[in-house]
């Protein structure tokens, strides 16, 4: 707190000292909707002075006192917006920028140097346009926004048609996931295929790879931070979807005009609900009734009020739950098996302009995660009775409470600094175990006392331009972490800048530290909502990274095409991993009550590095991109592969993306991506033989980086080295064709899609099994299993 009341001291410093100067500042919106508009430049053509709205659309500017001036607001997808003022004192200026159709040809000549990436300090960012992702194809017809970042260079995929994110080398677990402030833990839907992220609610979406600026921490990969839009003022608009496995609708519009608005977006898939008539069908006579079963939902919502020209209040949330369930019924008994999980989320803001340069935004934050595993089984006699009976029950959850401060300092034209503090308090339930009845010899209940810890941080960031072609960024995080009985401090500095070598092309450096206090346990790496995730404790300590990237970064303006070519070098220190055998759910053996989930890890280090590269355009009738990673990680723990280095699963060396967007005309676009990637690190038996004694079976079974089992004659599995198996590598083509058209009172598309056009068998996962051969002897046979053939997808979507 002391950093911060010697900043407020500098601020009004500052302000005394500058009044030969005057101030310009305002919010930039959205013309038709009322939508804050973050990222937009403002600038004044042929000086130095500009400034880049925040996320709430709120810029300010300082410059000298001079007669009059032309400033300029210009951002990516809207018509460039002039005004002439006079400069003789502080003046309040609210602009509305119209969206420009993406055929017109402004769209391509409009690009100004002020929107170049190069005139950044930021790298290892990217933002895609939700525009650009609602155009693309995707499986099923269902718009991705996961998805659509896997495309992108530096974000590895995991298995086919999951929605993990492996960002430079890092876990699942290490993405730092936002949604209007909220953390979000799970971002899973369809065990993975599917990501809980509706694109009809979202306005921004922004995924930062290396360099982090100080006003984010927690994780050590990546930070994907989403905006839900705030609902237009004007009028009742709305969008939505019907496709084959899911539907979606979203409405918006204003509760007090200009002042008040709501947004409220839903999405529900049917598979059940087709389902239900065909396997009921299917089991009109069978004496054996199985009833299985699955669906997901989740609502977004938001609103916000203007309370006058200095204060905004949002209130928006997420909520949204996966059930899978199997009943079985038979006159002998009765089984019901079922999985669940979700999240929750609630944001409270408050925005509250202190002075013309000083913004300011409060959150209260609310995040619940939890998922459930059930098992009922019941023996019934001829007569009815109960013969035997087992019951399972598995809970895991986590909780946030959260409050967290930021500010936006506007001194000159030079700096512009960012400062605040947070607070979350996490609950942890790392799992509650229930298992009875009479099939077992003891009853087991495992309630584990929830664990309460205090993360916190303060930080404070100044993007600071000495001159022309050099820009700064530096900063400093101070994190905490509170257990019951120790308190971990660790500081973070971060630095990254941008040197203008030409007036369109730039080099550019950073370096950050990172520290993450949650960890994320998983025994498939799929990314499930059986991973457990577990705070730092007393015996476990946070995990670290290092990370330090350097690049090149070049825009051309016709075309308007922006170039970037980074190598990066990621050394991570106390990432977790089970110990081989471990699992989440122990329940077998004597002391099955006792067991705990830090008796069952291990912890690592890791390296990661290597090159990207991408060319993206992101505006006009044909844009796209095209992304390249060269990478190599490598894990090493003490208790795995006998202590020496091995690649983890998703270890890539090469990962190419294509993608391209065309717009024949208004009534007609047509997309397609083609994706390569080498092949996944996987752990295969490589040999199998009889075993001597049970004495030699115990010691060899014990070894670190072996899996044995005994069946007539004690038979030995050996693996080898962990993951030295590479799979084949994977590569697909994906196409879609939009149809539009406009009504009177509506605008309808017609999709049409094919995913996996030209039918590639990509592995999914692979099987070893013994075939007979004619001459009755048996060979070893290894088969790679795919997951998904060609499949088409029809979807219907409307606006109004």
């Amino acid at each position: 707190m002391r950093v911060i009341f010697t900043l407020l001291l500098l601020i009004s410093f500052t302000i005394v000292s500058a009044q030969e100067r005057i101030t310009i500042s305002g919010f930039v919106r959205e013309k038709g909707s009322h939508e804050q508009l973050p990222g937009v430049n403002v600038y004044i053509p042929d000086t130095p002075y500009g400034a880049v709205t925040n996320t709430y659309g709120f810029y300010s500017l300082t410059l000298p006192a001079v007669d009059s001036a032309l400033v300029v607001y210009s951002f990516v997808g809207y018509e460039t917006a002039q005004q002439k003022i006079s400069l003789n004192k502080n003046t309040a200026l609210d602009i509305l920028l119209t969206t420009i159709n993406q055929l017109d040809e402004v769209t391509i000549s409009s690009r100004r140097q002020e929107d170049y990436v190069s005139r950044s300090a930021q790298m290892s960012q990217i933002e895609i346009p939700i525009s650009q992702i609602k155009k693309l194809p995707a499986f099923f017809g269902e718009k991705d926004v996961l998805k659509v970042l896997q495309l992108m260079p530096g974000v590895q995929k995991g298995t086919e048609g999951q929605t993990g994110l492996y960002v430079r080398g890092g876990g699942p677990d290490q993405n730092l996931i936002i949604l209007d402030d909220a953390v979000v833990y799970n971002a899973n839907h369809l065990f993975g295929f599917f990501s809980i992220f509706n694109s009809d609610a979202l306005k921004s979406v922004e995924l930062t790879k290396g360099g982090f600026p100080a006003r984010y921490g927690g994780r050590l990969s990546s930070v994907l931070e989403m905006n839900m839009k705030e609902g237009n003022k004007e009028a009742l608009h709305g969008e939505g979807g019907i496709g084959i496995i899911s539907s979606r609708l979203t409405l918006e519009g204003p509760i007090s005009k200009r002042k008040s608005s709501f947004l409220v977006s839903a999405r529900r898939t049917y598979i059940d609900i087709l389902a239900a008539p065909l396997i009921a069908r299917d089991q009109r006579d069978a004496v054996e009734q199985v009833k299985p079963g699955y669906y997901f939902y989740d609502i977004n919502a938001k609103i916000n009020y203007d309370l006058g020209a200095k204060d905004k209040i949002y209130l928006s949330g997420y909520f949204g739950r996966d059930k899978f369930y199997a009943n079985e019924t038979s006159p002998t008994g009765e089984s019901r098996a079922g999985l669940d999980w979700g999240n929750k989320t609630a944001t409270l803001r408050w925005n509250h302009l202190l002075s013309q340069k000083l913004f300011v935004n409060t959150s209260f934050i609310y995040s619940n995660f939890d998922f459930g595993v059930s098992n009922n089984n019941k023996d019934i006699n001829a007569d009815g009775s109960v013969r035997d009976e087992f019951s399972l029950q598995y809970t895991s959850t986590i909780r946030d409470w959260g409050v967290k401060t930021d500010l936006d300092f506007y001194p000159s034209p030079k700096h512009t600094v960012k400062f605040g503090a947070l607070a979350t308090f996490h609950k942890f339930v790392p799992s509650a175990l229930a298992l009875q009845g009479s099939l077992i010899d003891e009853s087991i209940e495992r309630s584990v006392t929830p664990i309460n810890t205090v993360e916190g941080g303060i930080y404070v960031e100044d993007t600071w331009q000495p001159f022309d072609a050099l820009k700064m960024n530096a900063g400093f995080r101070l994190s905490s972490f509170q257990t019951e009985t120790k308190t971990y401090i660790r500081p973070e500095p971060r630095f990254s800048a941008a040197l203008r070598l030409a007036r369109d092309f730039s080099f550019k450096a950073s370096y950050a530290q990172m520290n993450q206090y949650v960890h994320l346990l998983s025994n498939t790496g799929l990314g499930l909502p059986t991973d457990l995730w577990v705070p730092t404790t007393d015996k476990v300590a946070p995990q670290q990274s290092k990370q330090v990237a350097i690049g090149l970064a070049k825009d051309l303006e016709k075309p308007a095409l922006t170039l970037t070519l980074e190598g990066y070098y990621k050394k991570m220190g106390n990432i977790l991993n089970y110990k081989e055998g471990a699992s989440f759910l122990s329940i077998s053996g004597e002391n099955a009550n006792e067991l705990s989930w830090e008796d069952n890890v291990t912890a690592g280090k890791g390296w990661s590095y290597g090159a990207e590269f991408l060319v993206h355009k992101k505006t006009g009738r044909f844009s796209g991109w095209i992304g390249y990673t060269l990478s190599w990680t490598k894990w090493q723990f003490p208790e795995l592969n006998f202590g020496r280095t091995f690649y983890p699963r998703y270890d890539r060396r090469h990962d190419l993306s294509v993608v391209g967007i065309y717009e024949i005309s208004k009534r007609i676009t047509v997309s397609a991506t083609w994706v390569y990637g080498t092949g996944n690190a996987l752990t295969l038996p490589r040999a199998s033989f009889t075993g001597v004694t049970d004495n030699f079976f115990t010691r060899f079974s014990s070894m670190g980086n072996r899996s044995a089992t005994s069946w007539n004659g004690n038979q030995v599995t050996e693996y080898g080295d962990k993951n030295s198996f590479r799979a084949e590598p994977f590569h697909r083509l994906d196409l879609a064709v939009q149809l539009h058209k406009k009504k009177k009172r509506y605008e309808r598309t017609w999709e049409i899609g094919l995913y996996n056009a030209y039918n590639r068998r990509n592995p999914f996962f692979y099987d070893i099994s013994e075939e007979e051969l004619a001459n009755g002897n048996t060979k070893t046979t290894l088969k790679r299993y795919s997951l998904f053939p060609v499949l088409p997808s029809v979807s219907y979507n409307f606006k109004f």
